[in-house]
């Protein structure tokens, strides 16, 4: 009885422990908590690659993040849809329809050679889902401002749509298949 006692308690502490709850196996502490001053990880979607604001400034972010957030909608008088040709606008939606989007997810930006930016999206609907990379450019204008003493210019500039290149629509499950498939993992995933 004694002897059932004793491995009885020392189960007890070994479960309960908290150094139980510090122990991962083999998964150095490096990679379950980021160091000081290390660069911050952003979760990483399966189909469009590493999310959040990537290399774009946050004004380019915030930008097209109003573009994904009016494509979601699907209402054309949406204000992150206002830089968007009228006829585009409509084709981007009806496109859209067919997808039915209820949220979305913004792939890293990065600024393209001819000065755009551009962004990685995805567009997911309850059964089905669309991929594609959408484009903004920063536009300046001058302005003449009339004062008594000299005519100044002002410049003020803008973020306006460029273009938005979609993928066909395809079913969340064909998506996933195709994503396991491939064999590119995170630069976060090593191997021991």
């Amino acid at each position: 009885m004694r002897i059932f006692g004793f491995v009885s308690l020392f189960l007890c502490l070994a479960v309960f422990s908290p150094a139980q709850e510090l122990y991962r196996g083999s998964i150095p502490e490096e990679l379950l908590r980021p160091r000081r001053g290390e660069v911050p990880r952003f979760p990483v979607d399966m189909v469009i690659g590493e999310l959040g604001q990537g290399k774009a400034s946050d004004t380019a972010y915030s930008f097209a993040k109003s573009i994904a957030a009016g494509l979601i909608s699907s209402n054309t008088e949406h204000p992150g849809l206002a830089t968007i040709n009228a006829d585009l606008r409509e084709d981007y939606l009806t496109v859209l329809d067919e997808v039915g989007p209820k949220s979305y997810r913004l792939g890293g930006g990065r600024e393209e050679a001819d000065g755009a930016v551009s962004f990685m999206i995805r567009l997911i609907g309850r059964e089905n889902g669309i991929t594609g990379e959408l484009f903004i450019r920063y536009v300046t204008r001058q302005i003449q401002q009339d004062n008594e003493e000299e005519g100044e210019t002002k410049t003020e500039g803008s973020w306006r749509f460029d273009d938005l290149i979609l993928e066909e629509a395809r079913g969340l499950e064909e998506e996933q298949r195709e994503s396991l498939q491939r064999f590119d993992f995170s630069p976060y995933e090593r191997f021991f």
